[in-house]
């Protein structure tokens, strides 16, 4: 698995504005839900993509069916789906979005073919991680436990 320097992740996360999420969930219990949730309060403009809840709004943007329905230039596509489904999703990212400067895998999301890819375009490519925990652990925003929890103890 590559490995990514704090700096790296960093920079992705500081300069990325638009995030598209593949995979995102109506459901608020996912982990897809509440990454793209987070995603967004911390002030990136986060695009659903589930072709299963077309035309609904979720964090003040209309759910897409597909990334070649986003009008907007895009930074970085997050992916939450399975690594086989991860190849067509890359070539229509690469497609859809000139300018597009990340592919983000989630955890346990790995194909390093559509990486080796993406990386040849110029793309930078993570994978295996979550930008959520990356943002909360590189931002500080780490509490007890791993989670940010907002409560602060006296104790630790």
């Amino acid at each position: 698995m590559p490995e990514y320097s704090d700096n790296v992740l960093k920079t992705i996360l500081q300069r990325t504005k638009v995030i598209a999420v593949v995979g995102v969930s109506m459901n608020p219990v996912r982990p897809s839900y509440y990454v793209a949730r987070y995603l967004s309060l911390k002030g990136y403009t986060v695009i659903p993509v589930n072709p299963g809840h077309v035309g609904k709004e979720l964090f003040g943007q209309t759910v897409r069916a597909s990334l070649s329905e986003i009008t907007k230039p895009v930074d970085m596509v997050d992916v939450f789906r399975r690594s086989e489904a991860v190849p067509p999703i890359v070539d229509e990212a690469l497609d859809a979005f000139p300018s597009l400067r990340t592919i983000w895998m989630q955890i346990g999301v790995e194909h390093a073919e559509a990486a080796a890819k993406a990386r040849a375009r110029g793309v930078e490519v993570v994978m295996n991680r979550c930008p959520k925990i990356e943002y909360q652990r590189l931002f500080g925003e780490l509490r007890m436990g791993g989670f940010s929890t907002g409560i602060i103890s006296s104790k630790l």
